[in-house]
């Protein structure tokens, strides 16, 4: 792998800090979120677990080749928790998605006060833009699911078990796993998804991981491996879904391994089920395309994006 050249940003991104209830989000930014309007709407991108703002970056690449993207102001956010947010932050001995929840809010309403965004979110990211849109549902102009299923529906006793496994869990220290390069961490984002592409595992190991003590760490606090207190409340979900107001388009890979992680406790039929609940929806397709899409065919998934999110016609 050492000899393959790594992947070069076709539009490097600029790295902004902004200050977000009483912590550092760390940002990427293409474009001048200023200039953002009705009908050159910002656009956001909210990452998955145990990932990166950076993850987006070919998916950016590939949108400023599409017709009206060479300038539309986009912005991918680092999670409290994770990337450089992380590092700038430190750790927390839980991590809630009313707090997503409330970063956002307040990002959004520091960035585009004014006009109704466009938000893409992946995998967990998928899961808060789809619960946020049902609470802010004027804010929101289109939205985007990238394979933000949810998870299996939880039942009340269930939760005494749950707080105490992660009682149990607080008791010895959480811990990632580190690499001896970053060559290492690029080969162990192929294993996980072989679809990558080598140059790409390449660039995204520098973002996904820092050198410290001359081993490469991960930019993400431990405490996400352990399991979390909270059961999840799948009525509670889709009532949030059934407010969306804006158009949502929901994306999956067709080799996704989703389903296989939840061991036939929550199917494709149940989901579609729960997706029939979105006033709105459109649901697409990638081939060739595991649960990182946006890494595996960020060409093909640009394209789609365009034509979701073409902005308003401005008036005459």
């Amino acid at each position: 792998m050492s000899e393959t050249i790594s992947y070069q940003p076709a539009t490097e991104a600029r790295l902004q800090a902004l200050a977000v209830r009483g912590q550092t989000l760390r940002l990427r930014v293409w474009g001048d979120v200023s200039r953002a309007s009705a009908h050159a709407p910002l656009t956001i991108l909210a990452h998955g677990w145990m990932d990166v703002g950076a993850s987006f970056q070919f998916l950016v690449d590939a949108l400023r080749q599409q017709p009206g993207w060479s300038e539309r102001p986009i912005v991918a956010l680092d999670w409290r928790g994770f990337g450089d947010t992380y590092l700038a932050t430190g750790p927390q001995s839980d991590y809630a998605y009313v707090d997503y929840l409330a970063d956002l809010d307040a990002l959004i309403a520091q960035l585009s006060p004014a006009h109704p965004i466009d938000l893409v979110g992946h995998s967990m990211g998928g899961n808060i833009v789809m619960l946020y849109a049902g609470l802010r549902p004027e804010r929101i102009r289109r939205l985007v699911n990238l394979e933000g299923f949810g998870m299996p529906a939880n039942t009340p006793d269930e939760a005494p078990d749950r707080l105490a496994a992660w009682l149990d869990a607080l008791q010895a220290p959480a811990a990632l796993k580190d690499y001896p390069s970053a060559e290492a961490v690029a080969a162990r984002l192929r294993q996980t998804n072989p679809l990558l592409r080598e140059p790409f595992a390449l660039w995204l190991a520098r973002q996904w991981a820092h050198e410290q003590d001359g081993r490469w760490v991960i930019k993400a606090d431990p405490a996400h491996k352990r399991a979390g207190p909270h059961i999840y409340r799948v009525e509670e979900v889709l009532a949030c879904w059934a407010r969306i107001a804006a158009p949502v388009l929901f994306v999956e890979g067709d080799q996704t391994p989703a389903y296989r992680f939840f061991k036939g406790s929550y199917t494709p039929a149940e989901f579609a089920g729960r997706l029939a609940r979105v006033p709105s929806v459109r649901r697409e397709v990638i081939a060739q395309a595991a649960h990182m899409l946006h890494h595996d065919q960020p060409e093909a998934l640009a394209a789609l994006l365009a034509d979701f999110l073409m902005p308003d016609p401005a008036p005459q």
